[in-house]
């Protein structure tokens, strides 16, 4: 194979999607905005440990669960 057609070539990335993530992304991800996502974590419809986590003083929300919480309509 030519030096060219081995050029043409590129590689595939796959990258998977991480459980938890901050409140930024999960509002990229999910469609909610940044303060909705606050807002249910303030108003106790998502549980600390089930729906987030905090960590190092930053938030991260748990996308099986919000998943979940969208599938089911539960909190």
């Amino acid at each position: 194979m030519s030096t060219a057609a081995t050029m043409e070539r590129q590689a595939v990335v796959q990258v998977a999607a991480a459980r938890f993530v901050t409140i930024d992304l999960a509002s990229g991800m999910s469609g909610l905005t940044e303060k909705a996502i606050r807002r249910m974590i303030e108003d106790g419809v998502w549980a600390e440990g089930k729906h987030y986590r905090r960590r190092h003083g930053r938030v991260f929300i748990d996308m099986r669960e919000y998943e979940l919480w969208v599938e089911k309509g539960m909190a």
